[in-house]
């Protein structure tokens, strides 16, 4: 149990200097650029999808 309660002081502490620093604020903004790329090709992908129509066996 001990162990335990080391392991998750020891995340906590990470994840205090993670986002105490400025680390985190450039990771959201890397995250928003990532998920708008990812928009992006999946509107693309759906869009080809229905261009394409279905493939005749």
């Amino acid at each position: 149990m001990l162990g335990w309660a080391l392991t998750f002081l020891v995340i906590a502490l990470i994840a205090a200097v993670l986002g105490f620093t400025t680390i985190a604020g450039a990771a959201m903004g890397v995250a928003k650029i990532l998920f708008y790329v990812f928009l992006v090709l999946f509107l693309v992908s759906i869009v080809m999808h229905f261009v394409r129509g279905r493939p005749t066996l």
